[in-house]
């Protein structure tokens, strides 16, 4: 079997667990595993684990480094804005007051980041 056959992890830094855990598992609403001492681990829909990995002191990257792709980009928006999620405002074209920016092929993208300043996306493809 290749690795193209293998179920992808993704891995993302926290040096804030207890906070991380709490908006992956009741805000954004991953079922949270276990923590195993090095990482918090969570399983999403369709089986894709994510490793919060414990680490130190770290700078957030400026781009998205990891996404959900969703058929219902508004409605996801508005849960999670009344859950406390703040979208970003880039200043872009075409990006609405929730956040929510249309590219011009009609794919929409929303940003938000996680306690550690992770940043995340929504994102709705036509």
């Amino acid at each position: 079997m290749s690795v193209a056959e293998r179920q992808p992890i993704t891995f993302l830094p926290t040096n804030k667990p207890e906070q991380a855990r709490r908006f992956y598992e009741e805000t954004l609403g991953l079922s949270f595993v276990a923590d195993d001492g090095f990482a918090l681990v969570f399983r999403g829909l369709g089986g894709l684990s994510l490793r919060l990995v414990r680490v130190g002191k770290f700078t957030p990257l400026p781009f998205t480094v990891a996404g959900w792709e969703t058929g219902e980009l508004e409605a996801d928006v508005e849960r999670l804005s009344a859950r406390g999620v703040h979208f970003e405002d880039f200043g872009l074209p075409e990006q609405d007051e929730r956040g929510i920016w249309t590219a011009p092929n009609g794919n929409k993208v929303a940003w938000f980041k996680d306690p550690d300043g992770n940043m995340l996306s929504l994102s709705q493809h036509t």
